[in-house]
């Protein structure tokens, strides 16, 4: 089994279900990703590149997809979170299933796409 699908069974039922949602969009939206297992998380690779990353955050309670080119993404601003002094990703945040509005997560998978 691959890292990154190990990643996603270990995780608690709430998180778990948020990342098999997650990546059905993902893969849905951009057929050409491939998910990899990187830097400890999940991490969409799009043209050979890294595209946005799964992390569930046990310590606060969300799932975490980061846009590697986060900063030159200008739609979306209100939903997009920059924390941490990140200076390059810019993340959406769900807290829950029900959160996920997917609409603005396939609005930002699709102008992401265009920076490659």
């Amino acid at each position: 089994m691959k890292p990154a699908d190990l990643y996603i069974l270990n995780q608690p039922e709430n998180y778990r279900n948020i990342l098999f949602h997650i990546i059905a969009v993902v893969q849905n939206t951009i057929p050409e990703t491939t998910l990899e297992y990187k830097w400890t998380v999940p991490y969409f690779y799009y043209k050979k590149k890294p595209l946005c990353y799964l992390n569930a955050s046990h310590k606060h309670g969300f799932v975490d997809v980061g846009f590697a080119k986060g900063f030159q993404l200008k739609s979306n601003l209100d939903y997009l979170i920059a924390d941490n002094g990140r200076n390059t990703v810019k993340s959406l945040r769900y807290f829950s299933l029900e959160q996920i509005d997917n609409s603005i997560l396939i609005s930002v998978l699709e102008e992401a796409k265009t920076l490659y």
